[in-house]
């Protein structure tokens, strides 16, 4: 197992512990009082990458129009306000217990850091929720990825090919993708764009004429 994943797992395991904390002021967890969680089997999906979805896999679904998954915003109040990504609903760890979610419905958690995150996919998880991922990198990743990318002035014509993409989707989002000349600006200095509610996909119909009939 390589250096990343290790500090993956134990980055999860950390959230798993403080989620115990978290779990004393929920109340029970199951019927029993007792939160049963097989550390083994979570560390294995930690590790295995099966457990996140990446930003990149979040855009293409909100551009699509999806709408098989909950996306919830971790954060405090006034980071949901300045801004989160288009469709997330706006959550706090402590309310989770009691916020309205489906078992089988895909429930996808972001925070700032990821620790709230890890917490919650935790709690979700004992909770026995089976659709549960983490957004990887969260807002972050979100801000780096999607709404600022950047490609160095001598990337490869692979690398700008790829870059196209990226920047309609950039575009799409109200993000400004930039092509060298310019360094990156500090996360929290940057002028975050207004949120707008997803738009579904128009679906083109033919009309029928008036010898086709009904």
């Amino acid at each position: 197992m390589d250096k990343n994943r290790t500090k993956k797992i134990n980055r999860w395991l950390a959230g798993g512990a403080l989620l115990l904390a978290v779990v004393s002021l929920f109340g029970n967890a199951g019927s029993s009082g007792v939160v049963k969680m097989d550390l083994n089997e979570l560390a294995l999906m930690v590790d295995s990458e099966v457990d996140h979805v990446t930003v990149q896999e979040l855009a293409d679904r909100i551009i699509a129009g999806a709408t098989d998954y909950r996306l919830l915003d971790l954060r405090s109040d006034s980071a949901y306000a300045a801004y989160h990504i288009p469709g997330a609903e706006h959550v706090s760890i402590t309310d989770l217990p009691d916020y309205p979610l489906l078992r089988n419905e895909q429930i996808i958690l972001y925070s700032g850091g990821g620790i709230h995150a890890a917490q919650a996919w935790f709690l979700l998880k004992a909770k026995k929720y089976p659709g549960v991922y983490s957004l990887l990198g969260g807002i972050n990743a979100w801000e780096d990825e999607i709404l600022f990318p950047q490609l160095a002035s001598d990337a490869p014509p692979d690398q700008v090919e790829a870059f196209a993409k990226t920047q309609e989707v950039s575009r799409y989002f109200g993000g400004t993708p930039t092509i060298g000349g310019r360094a990156a600006v500090e996360p929290g200095e940057r002028e975050m764009p207004m949120v707008v509610a997803p738009v579904a996909p128009v679906i083109q119909t033919k009309k029928r004429t008036a010898r086709e009939g009904c």
